[in-house]
């Protein structure tokens, strides 16, 4: 497991917190625009913005670490972090393991990229990265899945034979395929999951509370769909 880092301390704000001094919000750091790792070695993107705006209107002191997907949901359980903010789609199974807010994107279309617009999608080989909506949907069809830790490495495994196309969400994929001729998308756009939410260990009602009051706060005021506008995210509220 790779070792958490503390990426930024994010707000300093005066707050009375009943369940922690300081929350910490977890992130992959590795999906942009919901969320990368910027030059300065900070989190940043969507969800570094939005994650700080949720913070202060719930007035709560918050900090970032960044954490390997794979292992971000046993983390939050175990008490890593008390927050997933993550490009997270929200879905019937990890909500069993897991709470979630109130949505803070719409479903975001998923879309396959490859190398031939003409790739077999039903029989070949695709690539996913692990403990995705996107794998679990390759592994109900007729495709061989071929799972990656990363999203970075499902792109390679494209563009070096392993995988005939890769599976991702449409936001992810669509600067990628805007900055290399040689990747094109293939087949339509598939709708998975429930949008995407902030996840929350289920002991944490109050804290869940909080963050979703915040959220639809900032659905009601316009706020969450001039953010989603700004970082290209998908369909607004």
């Amino acid at each position: 497991m790779k070792k958490l880092l503390l990426t930024t301390t994010a707000l300093v704000l005066t707050a009375s917190l009943g369940f922690a001094d300081v929350i910490r919000m977890g992130t992959e750091g590795a999906y942009p625009p919901y969320n990368f790792i910027n030059d300065k070695g900070e989190v940043d993107g969507f969800e570094r913005e939005l994650g700080d705006e949720l913070c202060k209107r719930a007035g709560l002191t918050c900090e970032w670490v960044t954490n390997d997907w794979d292992t971000i949901i046993p983390n939050l359980v175990s008490g890593n972090y008390d927050t997933i903010i993550a490009g997270m789609s929200i879905t019937a199974e990890r909500d069993e393991v897991i709470d979630f807010t109130s949505s803070y994107t719409q479903p975001d279309p998923s879309a396959y990229l490859a190398l031939s617009a003409d790739v077999d999608l039903a029989g070949g080989v695709i690539a996913a990265q692990s403990n995705t909506i996107q794998a679990a949907h390759i592994a109900s069809t007729g495709a061989t899945l071929v799972e990656f830790p990363t999203p970075e490495e499902t792109i390679s495994a494209v563009r070096n034979g392993e995988a005939d196309a890769v599976l991702a969400d449409k936001t992810y994929l669509a600067p990628i395929a805007a900055e290399n001729a040689d990747l094109v998308f293939a087949g339509g756009d598939i709708m998975l999951g429930g949008g995407v939410g902030m996840g929350i260990r289920e002991s944490d009602t109050e804290l869940k509370a909080k963050f979703s009051a915040a959220i639809d706060a900032m659905k009601a005021d316009g706020s969450l769909n001039a953010l989603i506008v700004k970082w290209e995210i998908g369909a607004t509220f």
